[in-house]
């Protein structure tokens, strides 16, 4: 029996598990039109490599990486790319994003594919193949799955943790995934652990979920893989939670599990790896869960890019009313803007709400200092100062209070008497922090661009002056000069003839109406050419100094 670790602070919302639990995953019927946005992951999103009219196929690549942290995006279907421009998509900014569109083509024919040979494959191969082919974890985070897949310099992973608890109420679709597929998930598993060089895989399974706990235990027999039935504590499916309930090892502040010999994956994720290198195909669809306030709440595999007013329709739309709707669950997700906006890789819920469900938040009071969101927050930070330095906007004293250790897991929300939304103040603390960050790191490349650029105009006219330097050092050689170069010497000895010349046509001009003048006239002549006489001498003299 594994001894299990509990983590600090952590709430028990109500579940609401049991409402899209009765029935199998659904598929999606094939739709007439799709809206890929190419931002479905963290890091930069992928580029545009089709353009409008082109013909596409299901599986076919219709976004290249773009930049390290990035991973593919393919087209959902087959058929003719109507636009590729920014539209609504599943934000909490509500903001449009560039999207390719795509109309079916009703045949649904996809591109050639075959299986990945991944135990004869070289790791960096597989791992860029994975990348192509869309993997980004399933889980919320979306981070690409390949660079997770990567041990480092470490060359191992000595555990690895399945991460199935979906301890988010109302979300249901890793555990229908587990009920239904759960060998296909320990395969994928597999892969993992041999990509990882891990030596121990734990599957760990909130104890609200005993079919997927059975299921994933049967499938699990003989192949060296541990299940394990965890407490139902909300942020018990965070990856430092979890990593540190099923081992025991803490998470450096500002670390990542690896810091510790750990690595987590969602369920969902390893399901998509297996089908992507078993049977060849891209990342075009994910379960999600379509609950609330809805005819036939369910779980349903769905392509990316569909509607999500074509997704609610499937569930047999939504019920009188309702008041909006949810994209992921009620403690971490944020509302819907437009019902035209598609699923994404990120999206795994959408929650139909009414006034009953989720009655309007009351207005919030003044903070009583009472410390229940501190008891509460699994992150062991101090909310309630993270709060007043971010709403005083001292960035720097939130960062002194760890803001970035903050995963908004909303427990600090869910349990202040005063109704402050904390979560809300703290995304806008992290985003100023990032936007300065982005702010300054522009002015300091325009700075290294700035002094690169005076750095090079004055070792170019330093050249330059070492250049003229040679050339006259080479003419007060002279004779060496001339013996060397017979063209030069030539030139130079014509040259020196014409200044003769005009000279001695100079000397003999004589000026006009100068005879017979006044003795005054004739002192300020004689003066004045005896300053210029003057002003040559000096010049002639300089002239021989500069020469030595």
């Amino acid at each position: 029996m594994r001894k299990l670790h509990a983590f600090n602070g952590g709430v028990h919302p109500e579940g609401h598990k049991g409402e899209s639990t009765g029935r199998p995953i659904e598929t999606m019927p094939l739709l007439p039109r799709y809206v890929v946005p190419l931002r479905q992951h963290i890091g930069e999103p992928a580029r545009p490599v089709v353009k409008p009219g082109d013909r596409v196929l299901r599986g076919q690549l219709i976004g290249q990486p773009e930049g390290y942290v990035s991973v593919g995006v393919h087209a959902p279907t087959s058929g003719r790319v109507l636009a590729v421009e920014p539209r609504p998509v599943p934000h909490p900014s509500g903001l449009a994003d560039l999207c390719v569109v795509i109309d079916s083509d009703g045949e649904d024919r996809t591109v050639e594919t075959a299986p990945l040979d991944w135990r004869a494959m070289d790791p960096s191969a597989l791992r860029n193949r994975l990348r192509e082919m869309g993997l980004a974890g399933l889980g919320g985070a979306v981070f690409p799955s390949f660079i997770k897949l990567n041990p480092g310099a470490r060359r191992h992973i000595p555990i690895l943790i399945l991460n199935g608890a979906e301890c988010e109420p109302w979300i249901t679709c890793d555990d229908l995934l587990m009920r239904e597929r759960a060998a296909d998930i320990l395969a994928g598993a597999e892969i993992m652990r041999h990509m990882l060089g891990t030596e121990e895989v734990l599957v760990g399974i909130e104890d609200n979920k005993p079919e997927a706990i059975a299921a994933m235990t049967a499938a699990a027999g003989g192949r060296g893989v541990e299940v394990v039935a965890i407490a139902s504590l909300y942020p018990g499916g965070g990856g430092k939670q979890i990593t540190y309930t099923l081992t025991g090892r803490v998470v450096p502040a500002g670390g990542l599990s690896t810091d510790v010999g750990v690595q987590v994956f969602n369920v969902g994720t390893a399901y998509a790896l297996l089908r992507a290198i078993r049977d060849g195909e891209p990342l075009v669809s994910r379960i999600v869960t379509v609950t609330g306030h809805v005819v036939r709440p369910g779980n349903f595999e769905t392509r990316l890019g569909t509607p999500v007013a074509d997704l609610l329709r499937a569930a047999g739309g939504e019920l009188p009313d309702a008041t909006g709707q949810i994209i992921g669950g009620p403690m971490m997700g944020f509302g819907l803007m437009d019902e035209a906006a598609p699923i994404t890789k990120s999206v795994n819920c959408v929650i139909v709400k009414n006034a009953a469900l989720f009655p309007a938040a009351p207005a919030p009071m003044p903070c009583i200092r009472c410390g229940a969101c501190a008891r509460a927050c699994p992150a062991e930070l101090q909310p309630f100062e993270l709060y007043w330095y971010a709403r005083t906007r001292d960035f720097g004293k939130t960062q002194t209070y760890h803001l970035f250790d903050c995963i908004e897991c909303g427990c600090c929300s869910y349990v202040c008497p005063s109704h402050i939304p904390l979560v809300e103040y703290y995304r806008f603390a992290k985003s100023e922090i990032w936007s300065r960050e982005h702010e300054k790191q522009a002015a300091d490349q325009a700075r290294e661009r700035h002094e690169f650029r005076a750095f090079r105009l004055e070792r170019e006219k330093q050249e330059k002056a070492e250049k003229l330097a040679k050339k006259a050092s080479e003419r007060l050689e002279g004779g060496a000069v001339a013996a060397e170069d017979p063209e030069a010497a030539r030139k130079k000895a014509l040259l020196q003839a014409a200044i003769a010349k005009a000279q001695k046509a100079k000397e003999a001009v004589r000026p006009k109406n100068v005879d017979n003048l006044p003795p005054d006239k004739q002192r300020e002549i004689d003066a004045i050419e005896a300053r210029r006489a003057q002003a040559g001498q000096a010049e002639q003299a300089a002239e021989t100094e500069a020469k030595r």
